[in-house]
């Protein structure tokens, strides 16, 4: 199937990427990875797309003191290589599941926020490290929790005459650990179930926060607060000992929080499941990672 016609504009400046959306009937391409399949099955009709590539500050691709700030424009590939993306260990972990090398070389990290898409992986982890993302439109900017960002499947608090401008990342602290897992039925596909985990500790060693992600199990990334699941467990013989000791207050989260129908790929039974284990297990190796190690 070909894309319904439209118009293509290419704006050099911020103020007229909104002149253009300002009609309501525009789209914002940047890397086209979700869109352009959307517009081929004729999910989407919008009359132009708006090409925001050559917009210079949307480029933008750099630290700020406790933030790595990515503009709407840079590539998923870009980040995943880059020096600076080693400050948020998260990017390093999810990156190599989105998608495949070649739809990142093309797609942007915005991009994949804008989509919303539930199974993703960079909308949890913006979602589990509390990102803001940023957003223009014709009455000014704003700067959205990521929480409060992704609305629902496929869809975002983003007006039709706004745009994404760019996301903020709060950079690893000294004693945080992360946690990344997926399962999909191919490398590369949208998630069954997936699980990111954020565990800051104190100075002296001790517990002082749990974070938790999933996706691939709702309508969107959903983030709970488990420092009480964790301290719970604590402290195990080690690794696995403390991954024991998370699962029955995982299933207890898992039956809660994991409310997707079944598919051919997998039941609500099936998925429970998988976030269980998962859960347990990233949230043990994000308290290893922050430096207790197994005794």
């Amino acid at each position: 199937m070909k894309a319904a016609p439209f118009a293509y504009v290419r704006p050099s400046g911020l103020d007229d990427v909104l002149a253009e959306l300002a009609g309501g009937d525009g789209k914002v391409l940047a890397g086209g990875q979700s869109l352009v399949p959307v517009l081929a099955m004729r999910l989407g009709r919008p009359g132009t797309l708006v090409d925001i590539n050559a917009v210079d500050e949307l480029g933008g691709f750099a630290r700020s003191g406790d933030t790595l700030e990515i503009g709407a424009a840079v590539r998923q590939r870009t980040v995943e290589h880059a020096r600076l993306s080693r400050d948020v260990p998260l990017l390093g972990m999810a990156m190599p599941f989105v998608g495949h090398r070649e739809l990142r070389s093309r797609g942007t990290v915005c991009g994949s926020l804008a989509h919303a898409d539930p199974a993703a992986e960079l909308p949890a982890v913006a979602s589990c490290l509390g990102a803001t993302v940023g957003v223009a439109g014709p009455s000014g900017r704003r700067r959205v929790p990521a929480d409060e960002f992704l609305v629902g499947a496929m869809t975002t608090l983003v007006a039709p005459e706004e745009v994404v401008t760019g996301v903020e990342l709060p950079v690893a602290r000294p004693g945080q650990g992360f946690g990344f897992a997926e399962i999909a039925r191919r490398h590369g596909d949208f998630a069954l179930a997936g699980v990111v985990t954020v565990v800051d500790t104190g100075d002296d060693g001790s517990l002082r926060h749990a974070r938790l992600t999933g996706f691939g199990i709702s309508d969107r990334p959903v983030t709970e607060d488990v420092t009480d699941l964790l301290r719970s467990a604590l402290p195990g013989d080690g690794r696995d000992d403390l991954g024991r000791r998370l699962r029955p207050g995982t299933t207890e989260l898992a039956a809660r929080i994991v409310d997707t129908g079944g598919d051919a790929h997998g039941s609500t039974g099936y998925r429970r499941r998988l976030f269980s284990v998962l859960a347990a297990r990233e949230l043990a190796a994000a308290w290893t990672k922050a430096g207790h190690r197994p005794s």
